[in-house]
């Protein structure tokens, strides 16, 4: 039960500090938001958590809040700017994976005391990363397809949320099929790999339709740059 009750509690705090980044640092803050949770959410991944009897990894609400951002990027700025914060997460994830397996070279120090730590984090780094940016990829453009062409068809305000999960949920399915197959597929048993498959995608499915409040919110925050908006 801990678990449930720390979870909820630990998607609310993700999601307001959504609001936070953007609400103060507008535009540029959904940039810093993009480079910051693509790396938290590929080091969270290596850890597994049981709810509800099933094993999950974690990662997911970051992730999620991934597709939050470049939605909101498609909704007030555009496409073009959706695309750009997806390329701006591929990049800080190839620079993060590179410096990292470049610092686990050093010989470490006979006292010290990271180096154990880091490779049991970071040593996967590579084959996550791998899973993550093809994933990426892949369901990030997805979504900013989708979301525009959705957009076709229910372009009012008020529909936003039909928008939002539509695309979400389509391209989740992709990413999730795509990332454990890559960074799990031998790592696991077929029956954990396969839970694991499942619960990571139910996840992202409850946390996007959780995260579309935080994101009504957000597209009612008014910045400078608001007057930078292009056509979709």
């Amino acid at each position: 039960m801990f678990n449930i009750g720390w979870g909820i509690l630990f998607m609310l705090v993700n999601f307001t500090f959504f609001l936070i980044c953007y609400k103060f640092f507008g535009k540029k803050g959904l940039y810093a938001w993009i480079g910051v949770a693509t790396i938290i959410a590929n080091i969270q991944v290596v850890k597994t958590i049981e709810m509800f009897g099933i094993v999950m990894t974690l990662g997911n609400t970051m992730y999620v809040s991934l597709y939050l951002t470049s939605d909101l990027l498609n909704e007030k700025y555009g496409r073009q700017e959706a695309k750009k914060a997806v390329w701006f997460g591929f990049f800080t994830l190839i620079m993060t994976t590179i410096l990292m397996q470049m610092a686990l070279q050093f010989k470490p120090q006979e006292s010290d005391i990271a180096q154990s730590s880091m490779e049991t984090i970071f040593g996967l780094m590579p084959r996550l990363a791998l899973g993550s940016l093809t994933a990426y990829f892949i369901s990030q453009f997805l979504d900013v397809r989708l979301y525009s062409w959705i957009r076709r068809f229910y372009p009012k305000p008020h529909q936003l949320w039909i928008r939002n999960n539509g695309s979400t949920m389509a391209s989740s399915f992709v990413d999730t099929l795509i990332f454990c197959t890559i960074a799990f597929a031998g790592e696991y048993s077929l029956r954990v790999w396969l839970e694991i498959l499942f619960t990571t995608y139910v996840i992202k499915f409850i946390l996007t339709a959780a995260g579309t409040p935080f994101l009504y919110i957000a597209r009612n925050f008014q910045h400078e740059d608001d007057k930078e908006v292009t056509t979709p």
